[in-house]
């Protein structure tokens, strides 16, 4: 009984010595056709964590260490794509540099995530502008979100094998995405055409004193919510300023409210006023021009999570169009004549 224990057991130590440790990297490698450039760079948030040299014929293989499984970067000149890396993977990829993101197939140990990923990213590419979502009638609204529901959750059913990080995270993803439209769905409701816009109180004016949304009342009140340290904003600056003096003594009133805060004026509230104002004396800035300090109700009511963002009020308080045309969207005018401006 005795040797066939020591038997057994020298048995196991001979199995498990056979066994192949978890390997501590992975191996990526394929082939991109139509291929311009030279190297593959893998990036995290962090930044690039490696480069691949890719060959003349388009084939590429290498290995690298990741510090944790997840999503990364796969990046090529000027194209991006994401990819599910994890030690231990053996991962290959096959691609069409003029088709980069769509034509992308991986295949080995590992390659359902990637497969999967993409998938998810085409499906919502295809779901449209939320907006136009958010403004269809309450019954086309819930059919079109359990529709997308429906799709997020048949591609993430479809796909076996995929890491126990990447399905949890994606399914919590898929759920947020599905609250958010619900959600937005009911607050938008509160934002339609004809309702009473929020106000605002007491903001500071470059010219002196305060104004409200109120100091406006009977006239039409088109509003720029900015920033002096947003491009986009700027960028519609000489368009805005154009429109100002275009409609100068006509029944509309120009008024830009600026962000500004403290924590891009070097944690200082008083810094932060003081760059508004230095901004618009430096561009001799015109029309209505005032700033927020640190109340953000207005903002918040207008569930503004992006600028620049335009407003249009009727003389009477009520919303015209919550997410109103641009300065440079030709689309304003005809709106403004619309309207009898």
């Amino acid at each position: 009984m005795k040797k066939i224990s020591l038997l057994l057991f020298g048995l196991l130590m001979m199995y498990s010595c056979k066994q192949e440790q978890p390997k501590d990297y992975l191996t990526l490698s394929g082939k991109i056709e139509n291929n311009r450039d030279s190297i593959i760079s893998i990036a995290s948030r962090e930044g690039v964590i490696k480069e691949i040299i890719i060959n003349s014929d388009g084939t590429f293989k290498d290995t690298l260490k990741v510090e944790s499984a997840a999503i990364y970067t796969f990046e090529v000149g000027n194209q991006r794509a994401p990819i599910y890396l994890k030690n231990g993977y053996n991962i290959s990829l096959t691609g069409n540099s003029e088709d980069f993101l769509k034509s992308f197939k991986f295949s080995g140990e590992g390659s359902s995530n990637s497969n999967f990923i993409i998938a998810q990213v085409e499906k919502s590419q295809s779901i449209g502008n939320p907006q136009e979502i958010l403004s269809l009638e309450e019954v086309e609204f819930k059919n079109k979100v359990a529709q997308i529901k429906f799709a997020y959750d048949s591609i993430l059913d479809s796909y076996t094998n995929l890491d126990s990080t990447l399905y949890t995270s994606v399914k919590a993803q898929n759920n947020q995405i599905i609250d958010y439209f619900n959600n937005a769905y009911g607050k938008s409701k509160f934002m339609e055409k004809g309702k009473p816009s929020p106000i605002f109180e007491n903001y500071a004016d470059i010219k002196g004193g305060v104004k409200s949304l109120e100091s406006f009342k009977g006239k039409f009140v088109y509003i720029d919510i900015w920033a002096t340290w947003c491009g986009p904003c700027i960028q519609q600056i000489p368009y805005l300023q154009s429109l100002e003096k275009e409609y100068h003594g006509k029944n509309v009133e120009f008024v830009s409210i600026s962000t500004d805060e403290s924590q891009r004026s070097g944690g200082s509230w008083e810094a932060a006023e003081k760059k508004w104002r230095d901004f618009i004396k430096d561009r001799n800035m015109t029309g209505v021009q005032l700033w927020s300090g640190q109340d953000f109700s207005f903002q918040e009511a207008y569930q503004i999570n992006s600028i620049p963002r335009f407003i249009l009020i009727s003389p009477e308080g009520t919303i015209l169009d919550a997410d109103a045309p641009r300065p440079s969207d030709p689309d304003l005018k005809s709106l403004f004549t619309s309207l009898g401006i």
